[in-house]
C-alpha cells in the first residue's frame, strides 16, 4: 500500500496556460538555463524536502513546469488530482511566476478543497497580506529559512490543532475559519545554516521511490546539462540596487541583518557529495569572499583537487594570488563576474564602485590562474543607463576581446533587466531616487502583467533615461552588436552568428507587427491574430540575443551515474508492472 504524501511541492510555470497562450518573451530567460516559462525549480525545494523527510515526513517533488514543458498531451489537472497529500507547496520566489503560482493554487484548491496550500519565496515573503487574501491561499510562510517553520506547520495541519497552535508557527501568515487574516511575528531568521543541507539524495531517492523522474527534473534539460547549485549563504552582504536579494531588501522585509554563512567543510562535502553522482558543473551560489578571506580559504582547503567544473561567481574584483589559490584547489573553475556597464557611474549607481581597470585587472588575473572559462555580463535597464551608455558597453566589450588578444575563455553576454523590477530592492522601494517609474505595484498586478502579448508590454518599469519602448530597441541593437564582435574575433563561427542575426531581426519585426497589432485591435482580434504568428514567435522565445548552449559548458562522458542507472532500474520495474514510464 502506498503511503500518503505529507506535503507535495509544485513549481509551476510562470504562466499557466503558456501552451495556449502567445506572447513574444524575448530575450527574458536567454541567460540562464530555464525557458521563458522559468522552469528551473527553487533550491529551497531540495532543503525543505530534506529537512522534513529527515524529521520523518514523506515530500514528493512535481516540477510541473517541466511537465507540462516536455509533453504537450500532459495533462496538469489530471496528475494533481491523483495526488493526497496532507498539504501542497507552491513556490512563489521571484516575480515572474506570479501568475502560474497562483492559477495552480486554484486548481489544486478547486481540485481538493479540504487540503491547505502552502505559499513560499521571496516574492510570498514581500507580498504575504495581499497574497493571503486569495481564497485559493491558506498559509504563507515567509522569510528566506523556511524549513522549520515549514515543519512545524505541516506537523499542526496532520495533527488537526486549532488556531491556537497555529499562532505558534513562526514567519506564517494564515486564515481563521471565518477568512480572517492573521500574521504572526518573522522570528526565525537564523543566523547560522548548520541544520540546512543541499543534498541531491533525496531527489535520487524520490526518483526510486515514486517511480517519476520527471517530476524531480530541476529544469527541462538537465538531463543533457546536468549543472546543479551549492549554497553557501542565505542574505548577501552587497547591495546591489536592482538586487531582491540584496542586503537592503534582506534587511527590511526577510528580516535579516547579516548574512548567514553556511560551513565552509560542509559546502565543499556538498560538492563532493553531487561528484560521485554527476560529471556535470557545479554552480557555487554567493561570492566565497562574502563571509571574508579566511572563510574563502577553507572552502578552497576542503575542496581541493575536485575534478568536476566548479563555477564561482564575483561580485567584486579579484586579484592575481587570490586567483591562484583557486587554481591550486579546483583545477577545472570557471568564473562569472557582471560589471553590467562600462561606465563607473552608471556601476556607482547600481552599487558597484570599482573601476574599469579593475575590472580589466581581474579579467587578466582570471585567465592568466588558468579558468576554464570567464563570463562577463552586461545590462540595459539600470539607473542612469541610457541608449548610448548601453551601445557604449558593446563597444568596451570589443575593447576587452582586443586586450585579451580574442582569448576564446572569455565569454561577453549583455541582456536586458526583464520582465520586472525586483520587489524589496533600493529601485522597487525608492523609484524616484534611482529614477524609475513602475508600472506594476501589486501583485496583482504583476500576475495580470505576464499575461501581456509581448516582453515589452510585461516590463514593470521604465527610468528617466529609456522609456520602455527605447529599453527594448537598444537590448536588440546592442545584441546585434555584440554579435557581429564575436564573428569578428572568431568567438562564433560565421552560420552560428548569421543564424543569430536572422533571430533577432526576426524577433525586431514581430515586435514592431505586435505593437500595430496592440494599436489596431481589441484583446479577442489580438489573440487571433498573436495565434497566426505562433510559429514564428516560437523560433524566436527560446535564444534571441544569443545562442543560449553559449551559456553551456561542456560535459564530458556519461554526465550523471545513479541519477541514470535509477531511471533505468524504475523503467525496468514498471515495464513488469505493465504501466508506462514518463
Amino acid at each position: 500500500m502506498t503511503s500518503r504524501d505529507d506535503l507535495v511541492l509544485v513549481h509551476p510555470p510562470s504562466v499557466y496556460d503558456f501552451r495556449r497562450q502567445v506572447t513574444l518573451w524575448g530575450p527574458i530567460s536567454d541567460l540562464v538555463p530555464s525557458h521563458p516559462i522559468f522552469d528551473m525549480s527553487p533550491i529551497g525545494f531540495t532543503t525543505i524536502a530534506e529537512y522534513l523527510e529527515r524529521h520523518g515526513h514523506r515530500v514528493r517533488i512535481v516540477n510541473l513546469a517541466v511537465r507540462m514543458l516536455l509533453d504537450p498531451e500532459f495533462d496538469a489537472e489530471k496528475m494533481l488530482a491523483s495526488l493526497d497529500p496532507a498539504a501542497f507547496g507552491i513556490d512563489l520566489h521571484w516575480l515572474p511566476h506570479a501568475h502560474g503560482a497562483l492559477e495552480v493554487a486554484g486548481i489544486i484548491k478547486r481540485i481538493h478543497p479540504q487540503t491547505p496550500v502552502i505559499m513560499g519565496g521571496f516574492s510570498s515573503s514581500y507580498f504575504h497580506e495581499e497574497l493571503i487574501s486569495y481564497p485559493q491561499v491558506d498559509y504563507v510562510i515567509r522569510g528566506d529559512s523556511t524549513e522549520k517553520p515549514f515543519l512545524s506547520l505541516i506537523e499542526q495541519i496532520k495533527s488537526g490543532s486549532g488556531t491556537d497552535s497555529l499562532k505558534r508557527v513562526p514567519n506564517l501568515s494564515w486564515k481563521d475559519e471565518k477568512g480572517t487574516p492573521h500574521f504572526n511575528p518573522l522570528t526565525h531568521v537564523p543566523s547560522e545554516l548548520d541544520d540546512v543541507s543541499i543534498d541531491y539524495r533525496f531527489s535520487v531517492n524520490a526518483v526510486v521511490r515514486d517511480r517519476k523522474l520527471l517530476n524531480n527534473l530541476p529544469f527541462a534539460k538537465w538531463r543533457n546539462y546536468p549543472i546543479v547549485a551549492a549554497l553557501t549563504c542565505r542574505g548577501c552582504t552587497c547591495n546591489c540596487t536592482i538586487c531582491g536579494g540584496s542586503s537592503f531588501a534582506s534587511g527590511h522585509f526577510l528580516g535579516r541583518e547579516k548574512p548567514a554563512f553556511r560551513n565552509p567543510e560542509t559546502v565543499a562535502q556538498d560538492i563532493r557529495r553531487i561528484c560521485r553522482f554527476s560529471r556535470g558543473p557545479v554552480f557555487v551560489i554567493g561570492d566565497i569572499r562574502q563571509s571574508g578571506m579566511q572563510y574563502a580559504r577553507k572552502f578552497l582547503k576542503s575542496i581541493q583537487g575536485i575534478q568536476n567544473q566548479v563555477v564561482l561567481e564575483f561580485f567584486w574584483p579579484v586579484d592575481r594570488n587570490f586567483m591562484e589559490e583557486i587554481a591550486g584547489a579546483i583545477p577545472r573553475f570557471v568564473v562569472e563576474f557582471s560589471p553590467e556597464s562600462h561606465d563607473p557611474k552608471v556601476r556607482r549607481y547600481s552599487g558597484k564602485p570599482y573601476s574599469n581597470d579593475e575590472i580589466e585587472t581581474s579579467i587578466k588575473s582570471i585567465l592568466a590562474a588558468g579558468c576554464g572559462r570567464a563570463d562577463i555580463f552586461f545590462m540595459a535597464g539600470l539607473p542612469g543607463q541610457t541608449p548610448r551608455s548601453v551601445m557604449a558597453s558593446i563597444e568596451y566589450c570589443g575593447k576587452l576581446l582586443k586586450r585579451f588578444d580574442d582569448d576564446e575563455r572569455l565569454k561577453l553576454f549583455i541582456s536586458p533587466l526583464a520582465p520586472f523590477l525586483d520587489p524589496g530592492c533600493l529601485a522597487y522601494e525608492k523609484p524616484g531616487r534611482f529614477g524609475y517609474k513602475k508600472f506594476c505595484r501589486t501583485l496583482e498586478d504583476h500576475r495580470r502583467a505576464l499575461l501581456g502579448p509581448s516582453w515589452k508590454y510585461i516590463l514593470s518599469y521604465e527610468t528617466k533615461w529609456m522609456y520602455r519602448d527605447e529599453l527594448v530597441q537598444c537590448t536588440y541593437s546592442s545584441a546585434l552588436r555584440l554579435n557581429r564582435l564575436k564573428a569578428e574575433f572568431g568567438q562564433a563561427d560565421r552560420e552560428q552568428a548569421q543564424s543569430t542575426e536572422e533571430r533577432i531581426l526576426k524577433a525586431v519585426s514581430l515586435m514592431e507587427r505586435i505593437d500595430r497589432l496592440v494599436a489596431a485591435d481589441g484583446a479577442p482580434q489580438l489573440q487571433k491574430e498573436l495565434a497566426r504568428l505562433r510559429p514564428m514567435i516560437e523560433e524566436v522565445n527560446d535564444s534571441t540575443v544569443c545562442e543560449k548552449t553559449e551559456l553551456d559548458l561542456p560535459v564530458s562522458g556519461m554526465p550523471f551515474r545513479v541519477v541514470r542507472a535509477a531511471g533505468l532500474f524504475i523503467e525496468d520495474k514498471v515495464k513488469n508492472l505493465g504501466h508506462r514510464f514518463r
